[in-house]
């Protein structure tokens, strides 16, 4: 009994021992904890210095390509094609070969046309010296006036029946050469309707084949008037300047995102705007040397607007937006402290916004530490392009009472 006692109070004493230990541990801690303690560090941010520069604005606008010439070929006579002398798919040349319809009908029409000339023609010498006689005849009371007379209009009549025939030959030779169905333009010829031994007939609505030149090619796009208003709005205020070396220049983006390697060239604006969509057609020559666009593709065109002298361009990681939804940006004031201004956003370029109101030349807009900061805090501010600035320091970057 004596020993169980003895072993109690020795496990009570430990107990406590140890639990004295802690406590001493704990508040030595807490006394390290209060004197390393101190007065919060400013959070640092890091800032970019607007500066107005010089950007050419563009816009994307979507559109399909189509061919610079067309050509639908139609037979202009009647007959059975003997013959195609293409290959479909391939480049014919201006004047080449593509069909031969059967020619002897209309070879022996042309023959017979000029038999018949030639039988005119054969009757107008006797004429006309019968005409020649009764001239004389007629002063020497021989004939009379009336036979004179009719020999005159026979001869006319005869010399009608030359003239008649001579068309009837040139009918028949123009008809023989359509036979031959040569390409009008130079470019690429797609799929023949027809095959050897097909009857056509002149004029048909079904082409025998289409003919499609393809270098240059069209690039026709859309444009809403509004832009168009208020592009021509800044060009008058002076916003935009308008750059006449290039400004009719376009480049083109494939449907893939690609640029296209070669520029086009703005020929016009269509004078029309579509009641139903409120849009205008912009039409754009492009070379097209490797026919890598084909007719009925969808491509973007990058169109020039002008040239804006001072711009403002700030990162779009330095732009968020409020409850509201409108465009915030937090600037550094000249005691170092942030404000915050709501933007006008006109449109992005690159990975920056270009700001339409709403920032001034030598704001420091932050750009990184913004889930550290709010207005009115005071800030360490590293600018990105330089070294540090901080409230002891206020003129680094900071915009002028002017700017503002």
């Amino acid at each position: 009994m004596q020993q169980y006692r003895s072993g109690y109070w020795f496990f009570v004493a430990k107990a406590c021992f140890i639990g004295l230990a802690i406590l001493v541990l704990f508040g030595g801690c807490q006394k390290e904890e209060g004197e390393m303690g101190g007065p919060p560090q400013e959070p640092e941010v890091a800032f970019v210095t607007v500066r107005p520069q010089s950007v050419e604005l563009t816009t994307e606008l979507p559109g399909r390509t189509s061919a610079f010439l067309v050509a639908e070929i139609r037979p202009q006579v009647n007959g059975i094609i003997q013959k195609r002398a293409f290959t479909e798919g391939s480049m014919v040349n201006e004047g080449e070969l593509l069909y031969q319809i059967d020619p002897a009908p209309f070879q022996a029409v042309l023959d017979s046309a000029k038999a018949s000339l030639l039988k005119a023609e054969t009757v107008v010498p006797s004429i006309r010296l019968r005409v020649e006689r009764y001239q004389e005849l007629v002063e020497d009371n021989a004939v009379s006036r009336q036979d004179l007379d009719d020999a005159l209009a026979t001869l006319q009549q005869a010399r009608a029946e030359i003239e008649f025939w001579k068309a009837e030959v040139e009918k028949a030779r123009i008809n023989l050469e359509y036979t031959r169905v040569v390409a009008p333009i130079t470019g690429r010829i797609g799929i023949s309707n027809v095959t050897v031994g097909a009857l056509v007939t002149a004029y048909q609505a079904m082409p025998l084949a289409t003919i499609q030149q393809l270098d240059p090619i069209y690039v026709d796009v859309t444009q809403s008037s509004a832009e168009l208003l208020r592009m021509k709005r800044n060009l008058q205020s002076g916003l935009l300047s308008a750059d006449g070396r290039n400004g009719r220049e376009v480049e083109i983006r494939l449907e893939e995102g690609t640029l296209y390697p070669h520029k086009g060239m703005l020929q016009f604006r269509d004078v029309t705007v579509d009641a139903t969509t409120g849009s205008f057609t912009l039409r754009i020559v492009v070379p097209n040397p490797d026919h890598l666009l084909l007719p009925g593709m969808f491509v973007r065109a990058v169109v020039q607007e002008g040239i804006a002298g001072d711009a403002i361009l700030v990162p779009q990681q330095g732009v968020s937006r409020n409850p509201k939804g409108e465009a915030v940006a937090q600037v550094i004031g000249g005691d170092g402290k942030v404000e915050q201004r709501i933007l006008t956003l006109d449109r992005a370029i690159g990975d920056q916004w270009l700001v339409a109101a709403g920032l001034s030349a030598g704001d420091r807009v932050i750009v990184e530490g913004l889930l550290n900061v709010r207005p009115g805090t005071t800030v360490r501010a590293v600018c990105l392009d330089g070294p540090a600035a901080g409230p002891e320091d206020p003129g680094a970057g900071a915009a002028s009472p002017e700017a503002k």
